[in-house]
């Protein structure tokens, strides 16, 4: 039985594991979104969740055990002044994760973690869509109908 047992294995060693998600988190609060295997997002978005919430305190006890765990002090920078007052409002679920489908070499499951509000993320939403060429509105049409056999004469 698990009881109690927080986290995933992933057949690493612990230093190895931690090195890992200490890379991850630097990444995805650097970039804002990381493409990865489907077992290392659900863990990457509790490690992820926990920096943001650091950042959200904003104390300097809080900036230093951030910095112990984020690999760039720029990173730790960033988190601070930019993504943490992005989530006042909200007390959790800071990132999400999207299933992608399967990597093409070894058929792993990939997923996207990325943060829920991310930036430039409301200009993308108010760009006006293009309008549709008259070519792909031709072969938007739904087809006609099949034409339908007569019945043979008795």
């Amino acid at each position: 039985m698990r009881h109690g047992v927080a986290g995933v294995k992933l057949g690493r060693s612990p230093a190895h594991r931690r090195a890992l998600f200490r890379n991850l988190v630097t990444e995805l609060l650097e970039h804002e979104v990381v493409r990865t295997t489907d077992a290392k997002a659900k863990e990457l978005r509790r490690w992820g969740d926990r920096m943001i919430t650091l950042g959200k305190q904003g104390t300097l006890h809080a900036r230093r055990r951030a910095a112990s765990l984020i690999r760039r002090q720029s990173v730790v920078k960033k988190l601070f002044d930019e993504i943490a007052p992005r989530f006042d409002g909200r007390s959790g679920g800071y990132t999400r994760v999207v299933k992608l489908g399967h990597r093409h070499g070894d058929a792993a499951p990939l997923s996207l973690v990325e943060l829920v509000e991310r930036a430039g993320e409301k200009a993308e939403k108010a760009a006006p869509k293009k309008p549709q060429r008259r070519r792909d509105q031709k072969k938007s049409k739904p087809p006609a109908e099949p034409r339908r056999k007569r019945a043979a004469a008795g």
